[in-house]
């Protein structure tokens, strides 16, 4: 006969979160598997066995032969569930779902708030995921947290990026008596203590947003000042060479203005750029455009490199806009800290040209490329063509 197992969307872990349905077939079951914590309301009153790795799962059920069988799974079977690992572990067996009441669902039912349309929905729990770069760029967003990342440990790491006035709202143990529920600024509920099993709802009113037109931005939407700039033609080519992805950590070394800063944390949203700037005056742009485009993944650094690297996260870009002589010495740096970093540089003298094309030839992908390019402007009825100065642009990649 085939072996009917039910896998039982649990909710909070406590009966009352459970459906009408759920709590049948669980009194059904000749044997309930789960997580200790899910199989608490059913000691005493049915045969429980504590797993819950997925083929530990499968292979207790071929061995019991009991039928049914109840494998209860928290929150939801279809809401980030052990059910889409386990399922196609059973094959052979009669396999039925039951869901249940979600995290999500019950969390935001608790605050009196809807989670749809707009709510990004991740998880950190037992998977690898940004959660303070979600909430970088999303107005709101929900977290399952435990393991490695724990609510307070995203509550200090949103304090570090700046966004400590971001709302945010925990709740552990859901569901049962001891349930609580906090709601703070990040920078408030960064010292406190949560439970390892946590969901954590968050309210970012500043979230960095990529343009409708995306990166390649006009010179003219950045304030120029006296502080140098990479032209629009430049910037296009180099950000095409630098091959950014949403997450990466980025340095813009000599950042002048800001415009590559601006366009690197435009094409990073959840990732982080730090833009680095030894003048005064270049400084205070810096800050300006950064305010401009709304850029909270964009922090600005007042120093002279490579000394001021040292202290910034590892980079997986590196743009560098100004050398000042120190070329071999910030290359060296650079993969010290990641030996699989992109690195971009421009050159517009001879001497820096020298200097960086025996340096990029040992990279891996090495390309060296001369751009020139030429401008119109209007002259009476006629338009004539101004050049503007050529760049060298090299880029290569450590070995990893």
């Amino acid at each position: 006969m085939e072996q009917l197992v039910y896998l039982i969307g649990a909710g909070m872990g406590t009966r009352d979160t459970m459906t009408v349905a759920a709590v049948r077939a669980a009194q059904e079951c000749a044997v309930l598997v789960g997580a200790a914590r899910l199989l608490e309301p059913w000691q005493g009153e049915k045969p429980c066995r504590a797993m819950v790795a997925a083929r530990e799962i499968a292979a207790f059920v071929r061995e019991c032969g009991e039928s049914p069988i109840g494998v209860l799974l928290s929150g939801d079977t279809g809401f980030y569930s052990g059910a889409q690992r386990l399922r196609p572990l059973l094959e052979g067996c009669r396999v039925v779902t039951l869901p249940g009441v979600s995290s999500l669902s019950y969390f935001c039912a608790r605050l009196g708030v809807s989670w749809s349309p707009d709510l990004r929905v991740v998880s950190a729990h037992g998977r690898s995921c940004d959660v303070p770069g979600e909430i970088q760029c999303h107005a709101r967003t929900f977290a399952l947290t435990g393991g490695a990342v724990k609510a307070q440990d995203i509550c200090r790491e949103l304090t570090e990026r700046g966004l400590g006035d971001v709302r945010v709202t925990v709740g552990e143990r859901l569901g049962g008596p001891e349930e609580r529920i906090v709601e703070g600024t990040a920078q408030e509920l960064a010292g406190q203590e949560f439970a390892d099993l946590s969901v954590l709802l968050a309210e970012n009113p500043r979230p960095v947003t990529v343009p409708a037109q995306g990166p390649g931005q006009p010179d003219g939407a950045f304030l120029r000042g006296e502080a140098p700039m990479t032209k629009e033609e430049v910037r296009a080519l180099c950000l095409r060479r630098l091959r950014l992805e949403p997450g990466h950590t980025v340095w813009d070394v000599g950042a002048g203005t800001g415009s590559v800063s601006v366009e690197c944390a435009l094409s990073c949203p959840r990732g982080r750029v730090f833009a680095v700037e030894k003048d005064p005056a270049a400084l205070a742009l810096l800050g300006t455009n950064r305010a401009r485009f709304g850029l909270s993944n964009l922090t600005v650094v007042e120093g002279t490199a490579p000394r001021v690297l040292e202290d910034l996260p590892a980079p997986d870009r590196v743009f560098l806009g100004g050398t000042s002589g120190a070329l071999e010495e910030m290359l060296a740096l650079i993969f010290r800290k990641n030996p699989a970093a992109r690195v971009v540089c421009t050159a517009v003298t001879m001497e820096t040209v020298g200097k960086a094309a025996p340096l990029f030839a040992r990279l891996k992908d090495a390309d060296m490329v001369q751009l020139s390019a030429v401008r119109t402007r209007p002259a009476g009825r006629y338009h004539l063509m101004d050049a503007q100065n050529p760049v060298w642009i090299f880029s290569g990649e450590g070995e990893g």
